[in-house]
């Protein structure tokens, strides 16, 4: 975003105010990030983020690591039978960029990029991944690291759990709505059983 900024001709901004808007659909963070700019200009903004990532990636300077225990809680919850599916603000060529770089392949039933459903906080993409595999709000949750994520849940009527080690203050995904907030990734199953449960994890 930094390298948007200034090709563009604008001191970048600093980094809490850019996290602030991770999740959105990029033209929305954006439009956020850059109120006073016409049309055009947040246009120009998104392409040259775009130029900037695509560069970025393919030089080989992109680095997107995986959370500790993130591969193992998946082998968990697979193995309890949950469905795992992703919702995303990235499009689907940089969702497929990060599933190409990461043990993930396969792993996933669903896939919600923001550039064929509506953005969160908006419940398009959470409801579109209940049709497609069947499953019932009642025994969906979704999991994120910022209120947008935690909005969209309980926008589709889901379980919204959060998690403390992402972009957005614990204090603001409770504030969200969020049913429960995780410090560990091994907590996650657990915290899952007990919300289908009706319990209080």
């Amino acid at each position: 975003m930094a390298d948007a900024w200034r090709a563009n001709g604008k001191t970048p901004l600093d980094r809490e105010t850019v996290l602030g808007v991770v999740g959105l659909p990029l033209l929305e963070c954006i439009v956020r990030l850059a109120p006073e700019e016409p049309t055009e200009r947040h246009e120009a903004l998104r392409d040259s983020y775009v130029a900037n990532w695509t560069r970025k990636r393919e030089s080989g300077e992109l680095e997107e690591p995986m959370y500790a225990g993130a591969l193992e809680a998946l082998d968990e919850l697979e193995k309890a039978g949950w469905l795992l599916g992703i919702s995303t603000g990235k499009s689907r060529r940089g969702l497929d960029s990060v599933l190409k770089t990461h043990p993930l392949d396969g792993r996933f039933v669903t896939y919600q990029t923001s550039d064929v459903s509506r953005g969160k906080p908006h419940p398009e993409m959470l409801l579109s991944a209940m049709d497609e595999t069947g499953a019932d709000k009642s025994a969906t949750a979704m999991i994120g690291d910022t209120t947008f994520d935690i909005l969209m849940a309980r926008n589709a009527g889901t379980y919204a759990v959060g998690v403390d080690w992402g972009y957005h203050p614990t204090d603001e995904l409770w504030a969200a709505g969020a049913h429960a907030v995780i410090s560990d990734f091994g907590d996650l199953p657990e915290t899952l059983n007990a919300l289908v449960r009706g319990e209080r994890p």
